[in-house]
């Protein structure tokens, strides 16, 4: 069943609100390297990976324009964290406030490193839509499971790969880096396909409350095509 252009959601709203809620507190927490048994894992990676379930269910349920929409305001929203937390801790401090260097730890985020997530975050999101919407026409609707680990499949590849080298090229020799992208990789896709039976329930609950099952067979996938409708 296709998803009217102009009719308003019960549940889209507060979806997109937690998934910018999800990625921002991502970015903040990226600052620690965490050790997990035998995985050196930076915190992002504890909860980042949901952002891309959240990408399935936008698309699977309410269409690709609707998971375009929620990919800008997260980019919007990580963008504007970035350059406030850059903007007040070059401010001086005020005198008697000893915390300049703490603060500066959790906000003071490395240029490169931002343009780096930034990119990956915004190449990656779309890859992993386009990918679920093509899919989704291409099965006829069947078979979500293969739409939701190929959708990972790809978005995380790009995604990770893509921060890796511009984050961290000509800093590391090639075959870190490479090593990087694949214990990285890994641990995301397994991350979302152990969560594949949770997308088919959150999926298949907001279908029958929506009463909606959208099919982008007429939709725009131009990425820069901020329009709500398709």
């Amino acid at each position: 069943m296709p998803a009217p252009t102009d009719r308003k959601y019960k549940h889209l709203d507060t979806l997109t609100l937690i998934f910018v809620v999800v990625l921002l507190i991502s970015n903040l927490v990226a600052q620690k390297i965490c050790r997990i048994g035998p995985l050196t894992l930076s915190g992002a990676e504890l909860l980042f990976p949901i952002t891309y379930i959240f990408g399935d269910i936008f698309t699977e349920v309410y269409g690709y324009a609707a998971s375009r929409r929620a990919i800008w305001i997260g980019f919007f929203a990580s963008t504007l964290l970035s350059v406030m937390g850059a903007i007040v801790v070059a401010l001086p401090p005020a005198q008697g406030w000893h915390n300049q260097a703490a603060f500066a730890t959790v906000f003071g985020f490395i240029p490169r490193l931002v343009v780096a997530s930034l990119i990956a975050y915004w190449a990656g999101e779309f890859t992993n839509s386009y990918t679920l919407a093509k899919m989704k026409l291409l099965t006829r609707g069947r078979w979500l499971w293969t739409r939701t680990v190929g959708s990972t499949i790809t978005g995380q590849g790009v995604d990770t790969a893509t921060v890796v080298v511009i984050a961290f090229w000509g800093k590391a020799p090639g075959r870190t880096l490479l090593a990087l992208i694949i214990s990285a990789y890994v641990a995301k896709v397994t991350y979302e396909v152990l969560a594949t039976p949770l997308t088919y329930a959150v999926v298949g609950w907001l279908k029958r409350t929506e009463q909606v099952d959208a099919f982008d067979d007429h939709s725009s996938f131009n990425p820069f095509h901020l329009s709500s409708r398709r």
